[in-house]
């Protein structure tokens, strides 16, 4: 069950029907698969979070921090920042990462959990309510100051998180100016004096049976961001499923909807910042 702290438990899923060969070619490096399998099966999920490279960098508050960073093939490329779940910054992420990098972006996967991990729902709570707000913000905007001015980029930024990552894409962007903002089933709740200062274009994607980031709050998003005069800078999309139904390793994953609101996340990311 999701609840206000958090986005439920991980399970076991059916295994998804793949080719030895297929198999083996992706873990060469010479072969791409949908995102969706590869973020199903543990082995590629691994093999993909490992094309990352950690690094670190000092914030202006002064704090050591680390990230995951996955490059494209080519230099003068946008940025896209990615923002973890409750459960920390794992292979599931970095993964995504690198998915963006093949596509043409410059990729960095933040930690706010300073290298912790959680793979169960107490863990993760703990992890997440231990983070320090003012630290955080510290973090992401020294991480798109990092970004904006790396020489592979051509200083457009992005930013995409899922859950808890989801609200602190939106605060990222309330943070610091940004050309991008998507924000998966994350805390949106917030006054209209706290978004005149947003600079981006924002894409949400939420879900209609998710119990915590629900149409009520959602609504109260929308309405504050009519009031801040940004109602043309908002695009909302409802699904039909629950609670991180994006991620494939969740119980309330949704394929055909993960799918759509990747297509639909890409796009936006291609329309604002190439």
């Amino acid at each position: 069950m999701c609840e206000i702290t958090g986005c439920g438990n991980q399970q076991d899923l059916p295994p998804i029907e793949l080719s030895s060969e297929d198999r083996r070619l992706f873990l060469k490096g010479l072969a791409t698969l949908p995102l969706a399998t590869v973020l199903a099966i543990p082995e590629l999920t691994h093999a993909a979070a490992n094309s990352t490279e950690m690094i670190s960098i000092t914030t202006a508050g002064g704090k050591e921090v680390s990230a995951a960073v996955a490059l494209p093939a080519s230099d003068n490329a946008p940025a896209i920042l990615l923002i973890h779940e409750w459960w920390g910054l794992n292979d599931h992420i970095k993964s995504v990462a690198a998915e963006f990098a093949s596509q043409g972006y410059v990729a960095l996967a933040v930690d706010l959990y300073d290298g912790s991990l959680a793979t169960e729902p107490d863990a993760a709570r703990s992890l997440m309510q231990a983070v320090d707000g003012a630290v955080a913000t510290d973090t992401l905007v020294s991480w798109i100051d990092y970004l904006r001015n790396h020489s592979a980029t051509n200083g457009k930024v992005g930013t995409v998180g899922w859950c808890f990552g989801g609200g602190w894409s939106l605060n990222t962007s309330l943070s610091t100016p940004v050309d991008a903002t998507v924000i998966y089933y994350g805390n949106v709740k917030k006054e209209a004096s706290e978004l005149e200062e947003l600079a981006s274009p924002v894409l949400g994607h939420f879900a209609t049976k998710d119990g915590w980031i629900n149409q009520e709050m959602v609504g109260g998003f929308e309405q504050a961001m009519k009031s801040a005069g940004k109602s043309d800078a908002l695009t909302v999309h409802w699904y039909e499923a629950d609670h991180a139904f994006a991620n494939p390793t969740s119980a309330r994953y949704d394929a055909e909807d993960a799918a759509l609101s990747w297509d639909r996340t890409s796009d936006f990311f291609k329309q604002h910042l190439s």
